[in-house]
C-alpha cells in the first residue's frame, strides 16, 4: 500500500507554493488551472514520483474555521494545514 496524495488547505496557493519550494525545498509537480480552481502539487526532490502534497485552496467553510482556530491558538502550521 502506498499513499499517492495528501492535501493541505492553504489560504493562498501562490504564497504556499513559494513557501514549500523556496523554504522547505519541495519541487512543483503539477499546476493545472480549471476555471476558478487550481490543482497544485509539490513533491520531495528526492522522490519526484513519490507522494504528492496537494496545496488545496481553502474555500471550505469547515476547513477554514478549523484552520483559523488552530492559528488563533498560536500555531502557524500544523501537520494538515498551513496559513
Amino acid at each position: 500500500m502506498r499513499i499517492e496524495l495528501t492535501s493541505i488547505f492553504v489560504s493562498d496557493q501562490d504564497k504556499a507554493l513559494k513557501f514549500y519550494t523556496e523554504k522547505l525545498g519541495f519541487v512543483k509537480k503539477m499546476d493545472i488551472k480549471a476555471g476558478d480552481y487550481r490543482w497544485l502539487t509539490v513533491v520531495s526532490p528526492e522522490d519526484k514520483d513519490g507522494t504528492q502534497l496537494v496545496l488545496e485552496s481553502n474555500n471550505n467553510p469547515a476547513a477554514k474555521t478549523y484552520q483559523e482556530a488552530i492559528f488563533n491558538q498560536g500555531y502557524s502550521c500544523s501537520v494538515i494545514l498551513c496559513r
